[in-house]
């Protein structure tokens, strides 16, 4: 990856994650990033492009930190939303960046909504699969109970609503067992 494109993706990954993907303009990341607009259109023909770029790379990330997550079945589960909850909860933290822009982009066709319900779907099965290694008796609807833990508790967690957060992950681990 070009230096000019990394920039371009950690200025838009900055802006968009705090302020929101449609009030901030190319224009502006352009300027932050220090580069030319040619430099820009160059790399992404449209802010769209950037923007599935940006849920991508984050996809990457998240993927690869929450698959090195030790241990097997439940005991990783537990950690996963033990980090989440504190994450959640931690100074600058302002939501899921998949949901922030499922939000902004309300047409499930969209290049956009098809990478947050990949992530989605990943999300799912990585739980999933844990269930499964730990001899769970439901995994499919475990799963997907976990997936909106998850889901709320990155939504609480970004409006600043701790005591949910911490209530919403106790209530999903309690499951875990049945």
């Amino acid at each position: 990856m070009s230096a000019a494109r990394e920039r371009l993706l950690e200025t838009a990954t900055r802006l968009f994650y705090a302020e929101g993907i449609h009030t901030v303009g190319i224009d502006r990341i352009i300027a932050e990033a220090g580069i030319a607009k040619a430099t820009f259109y160059r790399h992404f023909k449209t802010k769209e492009e950037l923007v599935v770029a940006y849920l991508v790379r984050e996809y990457d990330r998240q993927r690869g930190v929450l698959e090195a997550v030790p241990g097997t079945g439940t005991d990783s589960i537990v950690t996963i939303f033990e980090k989440l909850g504190e994450l959640s909860c931690g100074p600058g933290f302002r939501g899921c960046p998949f949901l922030n822009a499922a939000v902004e982009f309300p047409n499930p066709e969209h290049a956009v909504r098809k990478v947050v319900d990949d992530y989605r779907a990943w999300f799912r099965d990585l739980m999933a699969d844990k269930l499964h290694a730990a001899g769970h008796a439901d995994t499919e609807q475990m799963s997907r109970a976990l997936l909106l833990t998850r889901d709320g508790v990155t939504i609480s967690g970004g409006v600043g609503d701790p005591e949910t957060v911490t209530a919403g992950i106790q209530a999903a681990l309690a499951r875990l067992d049945k």
